[in-house]
């Protein structure tokens, strides 16, 4: 099979993650674009088409799993094989919608990077399963609602559990305690952001129906 060309293209909005990402592909010799959301992605894949898209699920303006119906439903980028990376998104549940999605993998952080090369090297030499159909539209927000309202809930549940247990900390724990608190924070506003993006959009739905 040849193998396909083009560079990998990571999706990432932790600037950490995504250096790791990047420098660890580079030096196994790989061509690498970066994007900081689905947005950027879009952006770049219009300018040079990847062999591989590499993506975290939980972003700013656009997410991993809004970037990959956006791909999905587009024939000029439906067969590119794409990658989950998440440490939010990790249930069955979530993990049957990336497929559904069309990923032909779904990678947990804290990344295993011999796992991870290794899977980007079987994709790339031997290819992926074919993409499933893309989902309509509005079975992609109904199902897409699902995972944030769920994800919200258990946000919220544990920014509630930290800041009842930061006041009875010692203080040499606190600012580790602090720094989940405020990832949690940011995480809960960006998926309650998306959240009322989809329910504006099953809005549009009901009403062009009506």
């Amino acid at each position: 099979m040849k193998t396909p060309s083009g560079p990998l293209l990571v999706v990432e909005d932790v600037p950490n993650v995504l250096e790791l990402l990047e420098v660890t592909l580079r030096f196994k010799g790989y061509t690498v674009n970066t994007a900081r959301n689905g947005q950027e992605a879009l952006a770049k894949i219009a300018e040079e088409r990847p062999a591989l898209i590499i993506t975290d699920i939980l972003m700013p303006k656009m997410d991993g799993y809004a970037l990959a119906h956006r791909l999905r439903s587009d024939l000029r980028t439906h067969d590119i094989p794409i990658i989950f990376l998440s440490a939010t998104y990790v249930t069955p549940e979530d993990m049957d919608f990336a497929i559904s999605l069309g990923a032909a993998r779904f990678i947990e952080k804290p990344i295993d990077t011999e796992e991870f090369l290794l899977t980007i090297a079987e994709l790339l030499t031997q290819g992926a399963e074919p993409a499933p159909e893309p989902l309509g539209d509005h079975e992609f927000y109904h199902r897409y609602r699902e995972r944030l309202e769920n994800k919200l809930r258990h946000k919220n549940t544990q920014i509630a559990r930290n800041e009842h247990l930061l006041p009875t900390l010692p203080p040499s724990q606190r600012p580790a305690f602090e720094s989940l608190l405020e990832q949690a924070t940011k995480d809960r506003d960006e998926i309650q952001s998306e959240l009322n993006q989809i329910y504006q959009k099953l809005d549009e739905f009901k009403r062009s129906h009506q």
